[in-house]
C-alpha cells in the first residue's frame, strides 16, 4: 500500500456531536460532504439512518453523489472493556462487517477502549484486546480491515503514549490503528514519534485540529502540522490513502457544514 494515491475524505461526528441540535438524516450528510468538496465519507452506526439495513441503497446514494465509503464507525456502551458484553460487542462488529463489505475497500473503525466500569487497568486493556483482536478476525473472514480509533474523551483507556504501547502490544498484527492527530495532541503526544512507532498499524487518518492548550480549533488554526502528519501516514507501509477529515470545534458546532468546506479549503491551500 506504500505511496498509496492520497484521497481527502470526511467524517459525520462534525454533526453527530450536535446531538439533538441535528434533525438531518444520512443524505443531507451525503449532499454536505460532496457539496464540501471531499471524495469520501466516514459513518458512524449513529448516523446511518435509514440506511443501516440497505447497504445497497446507500451505495446507490454515494455514487449518485461521487463519494466512497472510507469507513464505517461504531462504537459500545460497554467501552469495550466489559467481559460480559464481548459476544454483543461482536455481533454488532459482523453486522456492520457485513454492511461495510459492500463497499469494496472500505473498513470498520472501532472507538476507542473507554473505562465504563470498576476493575483493575490491566483487566481493561486485556478486555479491550480481546475484543478488538476477535473483531479483525471477522472482519478478515469477511476481507474487511478492521481497525482501532483512540480518543482523548473522557475516561477513555488510550490517552498518552504509553496507553497506545500498552494496548498496541496486546494486538494481533492485522489490527489496523486509525491515527488522530486532535486525540494525540490534548493526549499530550508528539505526533511524529507515535506515528513512527506504531506505523505497521495506521491504515487512514483522521485529521483535526487543536490549540496550545488542547480545545478543538479549525483546521489549520491549531498547532497540528498537518503537512508533516500527512508526510508521515503516506510512508506507512499498510496506509490506504485516506486523510479523513473531523472537525469538532465550536465553529463547526454553528454550521457544519461552512466548517467542512472550509477545512477542504484548507487542504487545498496547503497542496492536498
Amino acid at each position: 500500500m506504500k505511496n498509496a494515491e492520497l484521497q481527502i475524505g470526511c467524517q459525520t461526528f462534525t454533526w453527530e456531536m450536535l446531538g439533538t441540535g441535528w434533525s438531518g438524516g444520512p443524505d443531507d450528510l451525503v449532499r454536505a460532504i460532496a457539496d464540501g468538496g471531499y471524495a469520501g465519507i466516514e459513518i458512524t452506526d449513529t448516523m446511518i439512518g435509514h440506511y443501516a439495513s440497505k447497504p445497497a441503497d446507500f451505495a446507490r446514494t454515494l455514487t449518485d453523489a461521487g463519494l466512497a465509503l472510507v469507513s464505517f464507525a461504531f462504537g459500545s456502551a460497554s467501552g469495550f472493556t466489559m467481559a460480559e458484553k464481548i459476544a454483543s460487542d461482536l455481533d454488532t462488529a459482523r453486522r456492520w462487517v457485513d454492511f461495510a463489505a459492500n463497499f469494496p475497500g472500505a473498513m470498520v473503525s472501532m472507538g476507542s477502549a473507554t473505562v465504563v466500569s470498576d476493575g483493575p487497568l490491566d483487566e481493561k486493556f486485556a478486555i479491550a484486546a480481546e475484543c478488538y483482536n476477535r473483531a479483525s478476525e471477522i472482519g478478515q473472514s469477511a476481507g474487511v480491515a478492521v481497525a482501532v480509533h483512540p480518543s482523548s474523551h473522557h475516561n477513555t483507556l488510550l490517552f498518552t503514549r504509553n496507553d497506545y504501547n500498552r494496548l498496541f502490544a496486546l494486538l494481533d498484527p492485522g489490527v489496523g490503528w486509525v491515527p488522530d492527530t486532535g486525540h494525540i495532541l490534548r493526549g499530550g503526544q508528539q505526533i511524529g514519534d507515535t506515528l513512527a512507532a506504531h506505523r505497521d498499524r495506521i491504515r487512514y487518518v483522521h485529521l483535526k485540529d487543536v490549540d496550545a492548550g488542547g480545545t478543538w480549533a479549525m483546521l489549520g488554526e491549531g498547532v497540528c502540522d498537518v503537512p508533516a502528519v500527512i508526510s508521515a501516514v503516506r510512508d506507512a507501509p499498510n496506509f490506504i490513502g485516506w486523510i479523513v477529515v473531523e472537525e469538532e470545534s465550536d465553529h463547526a458546532g454553528t454550521d457544519p457544514a461552512a466548517a467542512v468546506r472550509a477545512n477542504r479549503e484548507t487542504l487545498r491551500r496547503l497542496g492536498f
